[in-house]
């Protein structure tokens, strides 16, 4: 049995997959954060429950927010307190008995959508999360890569190229992104970022899942928006795309859930390519919140064929 934790402020939620990938038991308790010791136990417990009721010492994978590891092998998360600064994954090796795996959450995301049955065939998988923020991960053969510092995939602070200057305007503000850096592709690509052009364009503020009610109506200010917006993400990914050459592209995220993405992107997108590129298969993911718990479960599989 394979163990997967999606690891939160708030929750830390369990899955236990089975050796076809198919879930067979999950649950979730408040993440502890008086201390570092309540925060292992409060795994361990788990763990140990799964064992007992499966009957067989299963694997341990799990998702986190941030660097599950750094330089000196400490977690770096801002969203855990009570564990950030500590040794979690050679801790909970010890205490469970076991190798521990530790990701962040949007390559577990990523490694879940590549494990698909349907997406398994495909040796370069590469994620993109159009959420609160904009970020993502790569697959390569069944295993994530990481990098040296866990950033890869952070397609998010990519700064806006040239081609979107042109296409917005060469007067276009470039913000400030929360990471300190100016033009960050996060600040107009994520949710919060649909909902930023909306304004900027229309002077007025409207939430994505209202703009995209209007879009659906038919109003011809969301119709442009998301043509605008569309034109933008294409731009962006021209570039990332021209780099990673991915086989599959999946979008996950809140604006995942607007399938007028899928649809309008694969034409949009080749203009921006090399002559000789092609536009990946893109498909929205398939597994919404339980993609992070599912992808760290399988943080231990090897063989994709």
């Amino acid at each position: 049995m394979n163990y997967g934790f999606d690891i939160g402020g708030s929750k830390i939620a369990l899955g236990v997959f089975d050796a076809n990938r198919r879930l067979q038991w999950e649950t979730r308790v408040a993440t502890p954060h008086d201390s570092y010791t309540s925060f292992l136990r409060a795994i361990a417990e788990l763990v140990a429950e799964a064992d007992a009721r499966f009957g067989v010492k299963g694997t341990v994978g799990i998702g986190i927010p941030g660097m599950p590891e750094t330089a000196d092998g400490t977690l770096y998360t801002a969203n855990l307190p009570a564990a950030s600064g500590q040794s979690l994954r050679t801790d909970l090796s010890a205490l469970l008995e076991r190798d521990v795996r530790l990701d962040n959450d949007a390559n577990c995301f990523t490694l879940s959508e590549a494990w698909d049955d349907e997406f398994r065939r495909y040796p370069l998988v590469m994620g993109l999360i159009l959420g609160t923020g904009v970020g993502g991960g790569l697959v390569v053969n069944g295993k994530t890569v990481t990098g040296q510092r866990f950033i890869t995939g952070e397609f998010g602070h990519i700064r806006l190229p040239v081609d979107a200057l042109g296409l917005m305007g060469f007067d276009f503000p470039l913000t400030r992104c929360g990471c300190g850096k100016i033009g960050c592709i996060e600040n107009y690509l994520s949710g919060r970022g649909f909902a930023w052009l909306y304004k900027h364009f229309y002077h007025q503020s409207l939430s994505a899942p209202e703009i995209i009610t209007r879009w659906q109506q038919g109003e011809a200010k969301a119709l442009a928006h998301v043509e605008r917006y569309v034109d933008l993400l294409a731009v962006c990914l021209g570039n990332i795309l021209t780099i990673i050459d991915p086989d599959l592209l999946v979008i996950g995220g809140g604006l995942s859930n607007f399938s007028a993405l899928t649809q309008l992107l694969p034409e949009r997108i080749r203009p921006h390519l090399l002559p000789a590129g092609e536009v990946p298969r893109i498909e929205c993911a398939r597994y919404g919140d339980a993609g992070g718990m599912r992808g760290a479960a399988f943080l231990h599989l090897t063989d994709p064929s």
